[in-house]
Parts: structure tokens; C-alpha cells; sequence
């Protein structure tokens, strides 16, 4: 093999895709959209553009006439990969998901760029972070929400007629939740199998312990369903 295909690039890419499949695989644990597959093949891909941005033009540089920028193609990475995070951001409801899943894809790039480069270390090290932030961060996260002053909103299907609404407002004044908007947004009408009619609100409240609400609301008799407006962990 010659310089630019030896060894030592061979084993570039074995790490960024080593280091990318573990991304990958706690993704797919986690059940997110890029796991495995989408992850292993960010990485190992933007090793190799890296390694032929730094080796794959030597035949036609020639000192004095051609001299060439070998970060030039690597630039482009972060352009392209902000295209496929893109498409793994979706908005439902007014709420963002997928930034985590979408940040994640971009992390796994630059660890492979980082291994293609041949800085191994920098490689293993943002691998190791990735670890601190899914499973450190996210439960603080979480500590965090429960204790500030969050805001959250929820779409809460209800029995019409059977005071439901009027409960929901004495449960979030008796827990201090600050009721910020109101809106009905639909019902439908079940009169002719014998069933109460059913009501949707939507419903944003501001308080501490709101990103909990959605379990202590849908206890509440005669709710039938809950749905959350923010995806906190994506």
C-alpha cells in the first residue's frame, strides 16, 4: 500500500467506525431514529472524506504550480451533515423534535472527521462526553424541569358535561401551575352509541413540576387522553 492507503488510515477509519457504532448503539437502545446503521455510517463516512481531503489530490499538486487547501473537502462535511440533521427535526403541534437525535448525528461526524485526521485521542475523548451528556445530563435535565419554573404544554381530551374542565383548573391552581392559554380546539359528538361527547382543550401551564403535569392531569376522572406538546428527552 502506498502512504495514502496504508495502515494507519486503515485504522482511522476502524476507529471512527468503532466509535460511531457505539453512538449508534446507544441511539438505537434509546429508540431514536439514527441509531445503529445511520451512525456508524455518519462516522466511518466522514473519515473517509476527511482522509481523501488530506491524501486523495498528492498525484496532481506540483510545488510551484498546483497547491491545494486539504481542508477544503473536509469543510463540506459540516454543510452536508446539516442537511441530513435537518431531516431528522420535526415539528408537531407547535413543539421540536429530534434536536438531540439531530445534534447527535452531527457529534458522530465530527468524531469521524476527528479520527480521519488522525487525532484519536480528540476522537475518544467527544465519545466519552457523548456518554456524560446521555446519561448524566438527561436525568438532570429532568431534576432541573421538575424544580424550575418550566412551561409545557398539553392537548387533554375530556368528557364533555361532566365538570372535567373546571377539576383540571382546580388540580393546576391547587399545585401553583400558572394557566397561560386556554383554547378549545376540537370535540366530537358520541351520542349515538350512548357516550358522553368529548371536548379537546389545549392547555399551557407555567410553574414548578409542570413537566409532570401530564401524568397528574390524565389521573383526573374523565379524562380520556393527554398529550403532551414538547418532547423533552429526544
Amino acid at each position: 500500500m502506498d502512504n495514502a492507503q496504508g495502515w494507519l488510515q486503515i485504522g482511522e477509519l476502524a476507529l471512527a467506525f468503532g466509535l460511531a457504532s457505539v453512538i449508534g448503539l446507544e441511539r438505537q437502545l434509546r429508540g431514536k431514529s439514527a441509531g445503529l446503521r445511520t451512525q456508524a455510517i455518519v462516522g466511518t463516512t466522514s473519515a473517509l472524506i476527511l482522509i481523501i481531503s488530506k491524501y486523495g489530490f498528492s498525484d496532481v499538486l506540483a510545488d510551484g504550480h498546483v497547491v491545494l487547501d486539504p481542508s477544503r473537502v473536509a469543510a463540506q462535511i459540516v454543510s452536508g451533515i446539516g442537511f441530513l440533521g435537518a431531516g431528522l427535526i420535526i415539528t408537531r403541534r407547535g413543539a421540536i423534535r429530534g434536536l438531540t437525535t439531530a445534534a447527535s448525528v452531527w457529534e458522530t461526524a465530527a468524531i469521524g472527521m476527528a479520527a480521519g485526521a488522525g487525532l484519536p485521542i480528540l476522537a475518544l475523548v467527544v465519545t466519552a462526553l457523548h456518554f456524560v451528556i446521555v446519561l448524566v445530563y438527561t436525568p438532570f435535565g429532568h431534576w432541573l424541569s421538575e424544580h424550575g419554573d418550566a412551561e409545557r404544554s398539553y392537548t387533554i381530551t375530556y368528557r364533555d358535561r361532566e365538570g372535567v374542565l373546571r377539576e383540571l383548573l382546580a388540580v393546576a391552581s391547587a399545585r401553583t401551575w400558572i394557566l397561560t392559554s386556554l383554547a378549545v380546539v376540537g370535540g366530537r359528538r358520541r351520542e349515538d352509541d350512548g357516550e358522553p361527547d368529548l371536548v379537546t382543550v389545549s392547555m399551557t401551564l407555567r410553574g414548578r413540576g409542570t413537566t409532570t403535569a401530564a401524568a397528574v392531569l390524565g389521573s383526573i376522572d374523565g379524562v380520556e387522553r393527554v398529550d403532551v406538546g414538547e418532547d423533552e428527552d429526544d
